[in-house]
């Protein structure tokens, strides 16, 4: 089992204080800065758009793994590209036309990624899964921080495996919503590569030290 790429999620830093916090990610073992775009209406909840993503950027010594629970995500990918966004996952949900999306996003030099809301079966990414560079499962209900880990999520990082086995793609899948130090093993053990952890990593007492540990899993 190698050891995971750890994306800490933005969504759950102290915004009165994030340059400081994209600093200190700078100097953990964090691989990645997962980035939650919400727009109220794909998802219930508001978060922040591209000047904010700029700013992130300005300071990040880290790629910046852009999540857009957005509608019509493929109106802003340019954008984001140019906010600074290293992986670009849209969600399958909002995308009526996702392989032209995919085509587009890696036209751009950017790593092609599409989420999946818990509802969502894993089967529907067959037919695109070889132009899909990461599947983002969403293991809890996506707008809000701080919820609980859907346990389900394990049979689903098994499936998605292996159809990327069967269909010889190089797919990593992330996992994002409500990780800690207890289900990352057996995430890992399933199968996922990536894991994005908020309120675990901020909310600890020594978030670089959280970052490690789940680094060393």
């Amino acid at each position: 089992m190698n050891s995971p790429i750890i994306a800490p999620s933005i969504l759950a830093a102290d915004f009165a204080n994030l340059q400081r916090d994209v600093e200190m990610l700078n100097e953990s073992q964090a691989d990645w800065i997962h980035i939650d775009i919400m727009d109220g209406v794909f998802v219930p909840n508001i978060s922040f758009g591209l000047p904010v993503c700029d700013a992130i950027n300005e300071h990040a010594k880290k790629p910046l793994d852009v999540h857009l629970m957005i509608e019509k995500p493929e109106k802003y990918l340019k954008a984001f590209r140019d906010a600074g966004a290293a992986n670009i996952s849209v969600h399958y949900e909002a995308c009526d036309h996702l392989h032209r999306t995919l085509q587009e996003i890696r036209s751009m030099d950017c790593r092609a990624g599409v989420a999946i809301n818990p509802h969502t079966n894993v089967q529907l990414l067959e037919d695109t899964i070889c132009d899909i560079d990461l599947v983002c499962i969403m293991s809890v209900n996506p707008g809000f921080g701080g919820q609980k880990f859907i346990e389900n999520t394990y049979k689903k990082v098994r499936q998605l495996k292996e159809i990327i086995a069967e269909n010889n793609a190089h797919t990593q899948i992330e996992i994002d919503g409500g990780v800690n130090i207890h289900n990352a093993p057996k995430l890992l053990e399933a199968g996922a590569d990536i894991l994005v952890a908020g309120s675990f990593v901020f909310k600890s007492v020594d978030p670089i030290d959280t970052i490690q540990e789940l680094k060393s899993i």
